[in-house]
């Protein structure tokens, strides 16, 4: 029998008549001739609830332990899911992490999958199991304790079920009924896509997006696995509801701009007046990315008399660790610097589409409608297929507005 994966996220599951709305889902699936691997995330807000109970517990705790709370409600959701299965005759039953086994490596919180062997769950499909309903976001070290993939791993778990076992898709069920060109909450015009390329999804994800986790696009666009995302909250499942992430080629026409991604909680820090001298970005981001700062865009001023400016960009709350690294590296001697200027109401705004490959003139157009709203740019970055601009954070809204209206993305092509 072909095998479809089926994933849901948390508010798809935040209770019982969820579970049950998700089940009757599943139970179309297999009267439709499929066997399903279902991959469950845990509660809404129960996660959040266990990593509190974890900090209150003890404040420099043990990572392992961590791990063992904190993937507990994805396997209470998979046994209720089974449950509900089961009361409604479908031959189903739940699978941790460890009893599949979801092989990763032994980073706690961060786990990377290694390996996921098929004989467990391929000789139960064989003795007439329809579904495996697996808990998302685990799986087993080689020393044999239960590890975590880091938030939003639950969409990783279910692609890389789907490329374990070549199913036919993968479908993510979540609140949304599909992926837009925007967030429809500040665009009312947004339009649902009916195709987008793993590229152009990979790009709005890293960029704000926040439909699917970057890593699971990434293991998607690497394995070729056939991606879909649609609303659990609505009754159709047929091949045409919610929107496919495909190959490039899959798409009849590339957009020239697919969609506008935002992330509002952006801060521009300014390494002012620093000694201009080879190794001197080395020096400044090698103690960044030892402190876990997430940099993104850069900028490096013109040089005068041996010094210079240096701007990045990284999240709000990563302020912290990256003023306490850089200080730390002045006070060794590492690099010297005459003032760290923080501006932490910034956010960023771009635009994404594999069409910019072939058509001149998409920055440009972006910058020229910004100038008409008045918006301020700060940084510019780039790609192939994406420009991103860094602006005061009360422009975020007007600037997403007409970069859609500037590409007329309401539009279907």
């Amino acid at each position: 029998m072909s095998l479809v994966v089926m994933k849901f996220g948390g508010t798809s599951v935040a209770d019982l008549s969820k579970i049950a709305n998700a089940a009757r889902k599943v139970q179309q699936e297999v009267e439709n001739g499929h066997n399903v691997i279902v991959i469950v995330s845990a509660m809404s807000g129960k996660t959040n609830e266990l990593v509190g109970w974890v900090s209150e517990t003890s404040t420099f705790y043990d990572a392992r332990e961590y791990d063992a709370v904190v993937s507990s409600g994805e396997n209470v959701t998979a046994g209720l899911m089974a449950l509900t299965l089961q009361e409604m005759g479908v031959a189903a039953r739940s699978w941790q992490g460890w009893q599949v086994p979801l092989q990763t490596n032994s980073a706690h919180g961060a786990a990377r999958i290694l390996d996921i062997p098929c004989e467990n769950l391929n000789s139960k499909f064989d003795q007439g199991m329809n579904v495996a309903v697996v808990a998302g976001f685990q799986g087993v070290s080689p020393e044999g304790r239960i590890t975590t993939l880091g938030r939003g791993g639950s969409d990783t778990t279910a692609v890389a079920f789907a490329a374990a076992f070549k199913a036919q898709r993968c479908d993510i069920y979540t609140d949304v009924d599909g992926i837009y060109t925007t967030d429809p909450r500040i665009v009312s015009k947004a339009r649902k896509m009916e195709k987008i390329s793993y590229e152009e999804m990979l790009e709005l994800a890293s960029l704000g997006a926040k439909v699917l986790q970057t890593r699971s696009v990434e293991l998607a666009m690497r394995y070729k696995v056939p991606l879909r995302v649609l609303s659990s909250f609505e009754d159709d499942i047929s091949e045409t509801a919610g929107t496919y992430v495909c190959d490039e080629e899959e798409i009849m026409e590339d957009n020239v701009v697919s969609g506008v991604a935002y992330s509002r909680d952006e801060a521009k820090i300014t390494l002012v007046s620093v000694a201009d001298r080879p190794g001197v970005a080395a020096a400044i981001f090698v103690p960044l990315a030892e402190a876990g700062v997430n940099v993104d865009m850069i900028v490096q001023n013109i040089s005068e008399e041996g010094r210079t400016d240096m701007t990045f960009s990284c999240p709000t709350n990563e302020i912290a660790r990256a003023q306490k690294a850089l200080e730390t590296a002045k006070g060794s001697g590492t690099i010297n610097f005459h003032g760290l200027v923080v501006d932490d109401l910034v956010a960023k705004v771009s635009i994404v589409g594999v069409g910019m490959r072939s058509h001149a003139g998409i920055a440009a157009k972006m910058f020229e409608v910004l100038a008409k709203e008045g918006v301020n740019i700060r940084v510019i970055t780039t790609s192939e297929i994406k420009v991103s601009v860094l602006i005061d954070r009360k422009y975020m809204e007007l600037a997403v507005r007409a970069l859609h209206d500037a590409f007329e993305l309401e539009k279907a092509t």
